[in-house]
């Protein structure tokens, strides 16, 4: 029990200590700041430049990435030449709008392009989009 001055007792004293939760909470934070950009898995691909004004798409668009390595990406899984038709016929089966959108590299070989998108012509996707990088704006 805490003494009070002279001699006489007070009770207990019940106050919180807040010092090791304000401790505990920057540690997180500091470990969140660290953590979220990590998160962010989003595939490196350097786009090419054009001037043609984007085209407003809804949210439920289908996107195939072809990065500088030649990988191929359906929605962000990896797929090879050899699965890309399978998944794509299993994909567009049961969906009414048939649009798909090509991002690649500006350093993949134009035949890897060819080959990708023979592919997607033989699934019976007819309307393909290419999306491109705007210019940068001179100031």
């Amino acid at each position: 029990m805490a003494m009070g001055v002279g001699g006489k007792s007070r009770g207990a004293v019940a106050e919180i200590n807040v010092t090791p939760l304000v401790d505990v909470m920057l540690v997180l934070l500091i470990i969140f700041m660290i953590t979220a950009p990590m998160l962010q898995h989003e595939l490196d691909v350097n786009l090419p430049i054009a001037t043609a004004t984007p085209r407003v798409t809804g949210e439920d668009q289908v996107i195939l990435t072809v990065n500088k390595q030649g990988g191929i990406y359906l929605n962000q899984t990896a797929h090879t030449l050899e699965t890309l038709r399978q998944q794509l016929h299993a994909f567009y089966q049961t969906r009414r709008n048939k649009d798909l959108y090509l991002r690649a590299d500006t350093d993949v070989p134009y035949g890897r392009i060819v080959q990708v998108m023979d592919e997607v012509r033989k699934v019976g996707i007819l309307k393909l989009g290419m999306i491109t990088q705007p210019p940068a704006e001179k100031r």
